[in-house]
């Protein structure tokens, strides 16, 4: 096989985001494999954690006394914002443009609230509540994941 078809099978790889692309020409056979995409969406993959040791009955604290411990940081209440998708968050549609929401802004349904990149594919996401952007929940840049919060509008 020659070295402009294995870059060309290379490069259709990179592209496409598939993870896996073999090939059997003859006596030649090539096999690329895509380490940067993401896992097959059929594979599930759990990682189980180690059994936590027992543990010995242990003195009743008062809940007076037990609930600052516990209690969890304050969490502004509103609609949450999620990702539909992996990708990369970016709040602004290029880096010269302004943001397309901050904290503070009023949405209405339907206007958009970023963009998330997935697999060189820009995504703009959009508002499902009309509202106020109370807090923004993500970094310019940062790697989302599937249903992780992005804003909180109330």
């Amino acid at each position: 096989m020659d070295l402009r078809k294995l870059k060309t099978l290379i490069d259709l790889v990179s592209e496409s985001g598939i993870s896996e692309l073999e090939v059997n020409e003859s006596e030649d056979r090539v096999r690329i494999v895509n380490a940067v995409s993401p896992a097959p969406a059929g594979q599930v993959v759990y990682a189980n954690p180690a059994p936590a040791p027992m543990m010995q009955a242990s003195p009743v604290v008062p809940a007076a006394v037990a609930a600052p411990a516990t209690e969890a940081p304050a969490v502004e209440s509103g609609f949450v914002a999620r990702s539909p998708m992996v990708g990369t968050f970016y709040r602004a549609p290029n880096p010269e443009s302004p943001n397309f929401v901050n904290i503070g802004d009023t949405v209405k349904v339907g206007q958009t609230l970023c963009i998330i990149e997935a697999m060189k594919l820009l995504n703009e996401i959009e508002s499902e509540k009309d509202g106020v952007i109370k807090e923004i929940l993500c970094e310019n840049g940062q790697g989302v994941e599937f249903d992780q919060p992005l804003f909180v509008i109330a």
